[in-house]
């Protein structure tokens, strides 16, 4: 007979890496959310082939003193609740506790703070879980964390990885949606040594919208907007000429949590479709609150779905907000239907080029560049 024991804390560790750790986007998330509740304006995540061999996330939020970042690397060890009545009203996007010392678990990590009060800050370096080094060093106000090497000591973890290519575009994707999540704060993402995605952080979500999907996709939205006792919905829905094959366009928030939710999008396509003649999902930004007693967002290891204690209410709400919007008007076309998007005249910085227009005539023969000149109208 096999006899029952404890298992050691690197053990212990490693096994709830495996629920929050699932991959570099993963490790992203995680630290993402951390600098959020730490009140920063300012995240910049950079990512090297794919975030398997380095992610580093800066942020300028509260910080920690000598302390506190001892005790962030302990599992179960958190500042966003208390009891376990704490957890039918968060405010903050995590609230576990294993993010940090799960990583560190699988990872080389290094963790750099400081408190805008204190004249120095504290580095933290881990190896697979194990502290390497505590210290005292001068640094910026906020947080930096290192996280290098994922999964070197778990090599069949490692192996399930996808390509760097979709690593990144994993991580793409998630910064996205936290950046229309949050349009007050802004969002960098650097790629290989090149800047993927910026946004002002100027509270403004058209204006988000507008810096990551180009001025083609803004303007041709339509605002969403409604509000009841239970439940406010805003956001924006684009017309029929942009449309997808898929869901990657459609990004739901409630009370400031990206989530996925089949009620939402089933309320959006009957809504939409009823009114189109073909299939496809429309670009979709909805922000919903709702009362934080109504939900619980502790279904789901990495918190990624909610659940609604009134389904029918929220599917009748989002149904009615998007059928609003998009409805044309006695005297309008399906492609002219609903109130435009106002105040389009923005000043932004773009800080990547949206295209780079190349004269591809130059060095050819004349009748050659006239004639593929012409095919190229033709063409478009």
């Amino acid at each position: 007979m096999t006899s029952i024991h404890i298992l050691d804390d690197i053990t212990v560790d490693k096994i709830a890496a495996g629920e929050v750790v699932e991959r570099p986007a993963s490790v992203i998330k995680e630290l993402v959310e951390n600098s959020i509740d730490a009140h920063a304006d300012k995240i910049e995540v950079e990512i090297l082939a794919g975030g398997t061999s380095f992610i580093r996330v800066t942020d300028n939020g509260d910080g920690m003193d000598n302390p506190n970042a001892r005790l962030a690397i302990l599992r179960h060890a958190t500042s966003k609740i208390k009891q376990v009545d704490d957890l039918m009203s968060i405010d903050t996007l995590g609230f576990r506790g294993e993010a940090l010392p799960s990583i560190a678990a699988v990872s080389r990590f290094n963790l750099i703070t400081r408190r805008p009060q204190d004249d120095l800050g504290t580095t933290i370096k881990l190896t697979g879980g194990r502290i390497d080094e505590i210290e005292d060093m001068g640094c910026n106000i906020g947080t930096t964390i290192k996280v290098e090497d994922l999964f070197f000591n778990v090599p069949a973890r490692k192996k399930f990885l996808k390509t760097t290519t979709t690593e990144a575009n994993k991580i793409n994707d998630f910064i996205i949606k936290l950046a229309l999540s949050k349009p007050n704060i802004a969002f960098k993402l650097i790629n290989n040594n090149k800047i993927a995605i910026t946004t002002p952080g100027n509270g403004s979500l058209y204006d988000a919208i507008e810096c990551i999907y180009g001025t083609k996709v803004s303007e041709e939205l339509l605002p969403i907007e409604a509000i009841t006792d239970d439940i406010k919905v805003t956001g924006f829905i684009s017309k029929p000429a942009i449309i997808r094959s898929s869901r990657s366009w459609q990004t739901f928030v409630i009370n400031g949590r990206v989530v996925n939710s089949r009620i939402i999008s089933k309320a959006i396509d009957n809504a939409y479709h009823s009114l189109l003649p073909k299939s496809g999902y429309p670009f979709v930004i909805l922000n919903i609150e709702v009362n934080k007693r109504t939900i619980d967002i502790n279904v789901h290891p990495q918190k990624a779905e909610i659940k609604f204690e009134d389904e029918s209410l929220l599917f009748k709400t989002i149904y009615h907000a998007v059928l609003e919007a998009v409805k044309p008007s006695d005297n309008q076309a399906l492609s002219d239907f609903a109130i435009p998007v106002t105040d389009k005249a923005l000043h932004i910085e773009k800080t990547v080029p949206e295209q780079i227009n190349m004269d591809l005539s130059e060095n050819m023969p004349s009748t050659s560049a006239n004639s593929f000149k012409q095919n190229s109208i033709n063409y478009t």
